[in-house]
Formats: structure tokens, C-alpha cells, sequence
């Protein structure tokens, strides 16, 4: 077996008021997949930052050892020169430069002061080639996707002669096929002898690319596995995130009996919905969909399928061009023509990229909360900050949000307490309609199971629920209903006692909808 690359010994990091990091050891061996896992704050992103001189020597306490030395690196451009890269969660790329300029930023191929664009454009392509990429050098990184742009980013990362690669959630953004692709390119440079350190929540994906598994919980590092071990199961290394058996992933949910006659809370009839720019293509195409109070309805598909683009349509028209269709409430059909007129109508809708469009990075807990529903805490349109900091603290401690204060940035929060944030706000808001899209992408599991226990005592309450979900699994372990949607259209729909990953598979790649007599046959079968 290989010796370690990389130790690091008893490292402690604190930050005003709070201990990020206590006491946590690593080590990392020649020429594997390393994986962390642990909750959302936990401490991950952190220790990595440690690692790569983000929080310089000095800031921390405790050793880091690489190739059996000791080093102190006082920026990322130290951490660097000794072939540590890291790839953050958020890319750092230039969208409007070239993907050969993105690669050799602040490394440029230059002589006499003169940058050597031949060279630069060679080298670029001999990586691009590597990473998998057969896009052209020139290409500006504002025209490739966002699977494409993390491959470049590990092409910047071989232009530095990288030994040791860190990637933080390197596959939260990515839609299945390129994650294939990027777990593949891992594998492939770790025959190349490149060590890696994954930090994923994804346990599926660090199973099929790690060798070993360091758990770290509450700022401490808690044990390392073996991935291959027959005893290292998904179970045995969620047991060690949270400290305890999860016995259950999802809440017991006894499935909704609709009120005999009661009309449904919304409900959307032959809703139409045209590209913003390539006006003839339908991206939502005549679809119906319904949920009642007390429900929870979820929708599945594809990447494309158009399940966003409904989403965003109904609340306030804020994707595409509107087409055609109504949107009733309670059986009485309503504008939703802006977000205003959504949010009056009672509906919200949980965005699935919080960072850009769900919550105000720079702005506090307090704030982000307050801001969906000010007029519940303003006194003749001045707002009380003291009722507005009761109803933000009250959140903190019901929705367990890890913060010490609710004056926290919400920028510096970890992605599961964001996301709780984001369902504060809109729960202040007091809707009877909630419109989840991917309300647990990027957050551990468990972190999840609180999200999913907030979602059925909202039905509870009796709230309607749409729960939109590129993870199967959790559709059928929340959902009473669900519906499948393919190319913009609804192509099924399934009840709970019917549903299984395979029928919806099945539904989520057919052309259409099918016809009754299809579906007669379909249950026959």
C-alpha cells in the first residue's frame, strides 16, 4: 500500500465566535480518491481551505505534512507551486474570456512580456484534449455548459502540474451524464498517478470513485473507511455524519384522501409556455397539473423535461413567453401575471439555484427572512426591527439554522442552512401553495431529513405542496402523487401505491401523454 502524501495533524480553525475546526486529523495516501463527508457545516470546505493556504499558516493551528514535509503555505499561490490545487464549489472562471485564457490566468505562456498566444492555444488544446474536451481554445466560457466549464477547470488545475486535486462538490451542478463524465475523468487521472480529494454528498458517486472515506462531524474528524470494505455501506457512513442510525430517510407519511367535492388548492390547466429566444419551441406544452390542500405532488423528468420552466411560468411569468392556460385557486382561476400577484394569490415558489435568485448572499438571516412579508413586521411603513428580529430568531431555532446570531451574512452560511433560510422566508410569507424546485440539491442527508420533516408538517398544516426533484428516491418517499413530464410535456401521472423508480423511469422518456386506453393497458400490465 502506498505511504501518505498528505497529513494533517491535530488542525484547529476558529473563527469569530464560532470553532470551525477542532482537532481534526487526515491523512492521504499516494494515488487515491480520497472522499470527505460530513453535514453541511461540518467543517469540510473549510479544512480544504486550510490545506490551500485560502486560511493561511498562521490563522490555524496544528501541522500539514505533503511529500513528507512540513509546509506553510501563506496564500493559494504557495499551496500552488507544490501541486496542491482546489477546485471550489463555485467555479472561478472568467465567462467572457476564452477557455485557453481561463486555463493559464496568472500562468501565462509569455516571453520578453509578450504573452505567446501560439503556445498558449497548443498547450490549451493538448489539456482541453485530456480533460475529454474537444471545444476549440478560443471558445469563450460563456458558450459552454456547465458540465464542459468543470472539465476546463481541471485543465487549469494539469496546467499547474497538479499532484494533489481537491474538488469541492465537483458534481452539485451537473445533470447525470456529466457526472458520469467527470467521475470518469477522476478515475482516469488517478491511473495517471494524480491523488484527489472529493467532497461530495453523494454517497453513490464516493462509492464508485473513492478508496477510502474520511467522516467529519461537527468540526471533528470522526473515522476513516475503507470504501471497498464490505461493511463500509451507504447506511454505515450516514450513521457516522449525523451520530446516529438513520433508520428512516424520509418522515412517516400517511398518504393524503383528498376532501370528497373540495376543489383543488391550484391548478393548472393546458399551460403553454414558449423558449425566451427561439420563440417557435414549446418548452412547456398544454400541461395539466393539480394539488390539493394538505398534498404533496411531485414531478419528475429528465434535464429538459421543462419542470422548471412550469415552475417559474406559473409563479409570475418569470421564464419564457406565456402561451395559453389558466391557473385556479380553490376553483376560482387567478392572474399570476407578476411575482406580486403570485405571492397575494398565496402561492411561493422555492427556486432551485438559491444562491442567484433564493436569498441575498450579502445580506443577514435576519433580513433575508423578513424580506418576502415586511408588512407583517412594519408599523406605518417603517419596519420594527425588534418584531423583525423575533420572527427571524424563531425561525433559527424551529428550522435549526447553525448560525450564531441571526445577524450572520447569509453568504457565509453552509448550502443546508441556506436552503433553510429560503424556506423561512417563503413559510413567513404564509403561502397555501408551496412550489418546491430541488429543494434538497447539495445538502447532506442530514440536513435533508430535517428539510423533508419541515415539508410534511407543512402539509400537515394543511399547505399544498408540488415537490420538483431530479432524485427519485425522494419523490417516492414523499410524494402522494406524481406526475411525469418529458420535452414539456405530462406524459403520466402515478400515484404512491404505484409508484416505483422503473414506472416513472418509463413515463419520464416517453414522446406524450398517453391516451386513456394506453393508460388502462399500462395498469393492466
Amino acid at each position: 500500500m502506498a505511504g501518505p502524501v498528505l497529513e494533517m495533524r491535530s488542525i484547529v480553525k476558529t473563527f469569530p465566535g464560532v470553532k470551525a475546526l477542532s482537532d481534526v486529523t487526515l491523512t492521504v495516501r499516494q494515488g487515491e480518491v480520497h472522499a470527505i463527508c460530513g453535514e453541511n457545516g461540518a467543517g469540510k470546505s473549510t479544512l480544504m481551505k486550510v490545506l490551500s493556504g485560502v486560511h493561511p499558516h498562521g490563522t490555524y493551528e496544528g501541522d500539514i505534512l505533503f511529500e513528507g514535509e512540513v509546509v506553510r503555505f501563506k496564500d493559494i499561490r504557495a499551496s500552488e507551486q507544490h501541486g496542491i490545487v482546489i477546485i471550489h464549489q463555485e467555479l472561478a472562471l472568467s465567462p467572457y474570456l476564452s477557455l485557453a485564457e481561463n486555463i493559464f490566468l496568472g500562468n501565462e505562456h509569455a516571453r520578453g512580456g509578450f504573452i505567446d498566444w501560439r503556445e498558449t492555444l497548443r498547450h490549451a488544446t493538448e489539456l482541453l484534449r485530456r480533460v475529454g474536451l474537444q471545444d476549440h481554445p478560443e471558445t469563450r466560457v460563456a458558450d459552454i455548459g456547465v458540465g464542459k466549464q468543470q472539465l476546463v477547470e481541471i485543465a487549469k488545475a494539469l496546467s499547474k502540474k497538479v499532484k494533489l486535486l481537491i474538488l469541492d462538490e465537483p458534481t452539485a451542478a451537473l445533470n447525470d451524464e456529466d457526472s458520469d463524465k467527470l467521475l470518469n475523468l477522476i478515475l482516469e487521472l488517478k491511473n495517471q498517478g494524480i491523488t484527489s480529494i472529493i467532497i461530495s454528498h453523494k454517497l453513490n458517486e464516493i462509492r464508485k470513485v473513492a478508496d477510502s472515506v474520511t467522516i467529519i462531524r461537527d468540526g471533528r474528524s470522526i473515522e476513516t473507511l475503507d470504501v471497498k470494505a464490505e461493511e463500509t455501506t451507504e447506511d454505515r457512513i450516514i450513521s457516522g455524519m449525523v451520530g446516529r442510525d438513520l433508520d428512516h430517510r424520509f418522515p412517516e407519511r400517511t398518504p393524503h384522501e383528498a376532501e370528497e367535492g373540495a376543489a383543488p388548492a391550484l391548478e393548472i390547466r393546458n399551460w403553454t409556455v414558449h423558449h425566451p429566444i427561439d420563440q417557435q419551441r414549446k418548452v412547456v406544452d398544454d400541461v395539466s397539473i393539480s394539488v390539493r390542500r394538505g398534498e404533496i405532488v411531485g414531478i419528475a423528468g429528465l434535464m429538459g423535461a421543462g419542470r422548471t420552466e412550469l415552475a417559474m411560468s406559473v409563479f409570475g411569468r418569470t421564464y419564457g413567453r406565456y402561451a395559453g392556460g389558466t391557473v385556479l385557486k380553490d376553483g376560482v382561476e387567478i392572474r399570476t401575471k407578476s411575482v406580486a400577484e403570485a405571492v397575494d394569490h398565496g402561492i411561493a415558489y422555492v427556486t432551485e439555484d438559491r444562491k442567484h435568485y433564493g436569498l441575498n448572499l450579502i445580506d443577514t438571516i435576519n433580513r433575508n427572512i423578513s424580506l418576502t412579508a415586511l408588512k407583517k413586521v412594519a408599523k406605518r411603513g417603517v419596519v420594527d426591527e425588534q418584531a423583525e428580529r423575533q420572527v427571524s430568531e424563531g425561525f433559527r431555532k424551529s428550522m435549526n439554522i447553525k448560525a450564531p446570531t441571526v445577524f450572520e451574512p447569509v453568504g457565509k452560511l453552509s448550502g443546508g442552512n441556506q436552503q433553510k433560510v429560503v424556506l423561512s422566508k417563503w413559510i413567513f410569507a404564509g403561502p397555501d401553495v408551496l412550489i418546491l424546485d430541488e429543494p434538497t440539491r447539495g445538502i447532506d442527508v442530514g440536513a435533508k431529513y430535517e428539510i423533508y420533516t419541515v415539508i410534511d408538517q407543512l402539509a400537515a398544516q394543511g399547505k399544498a405542496v408540488v415537490f420538483i426533484s431530479s432524485e427519485l428516491p425522494e419523490l417516492l418517499g414523499m410524494c402522494d402523487r406524481i406526475y411525469t413530464m418529458s420535452a414539456g410535456r405530462l406524459t403520466g401521472e402515478v400515484p404512491r401505491s404505484e409508484a416505483t423508480q422503473e414506472v416513472l423511469m418509463r413515463q419520464m422518456t416517453k414522446d406524450k401523454a398517453p391516451t386513456d386506453n394506453a393508460k388502462d393497458e399500462e395498469v393492466t400490465r
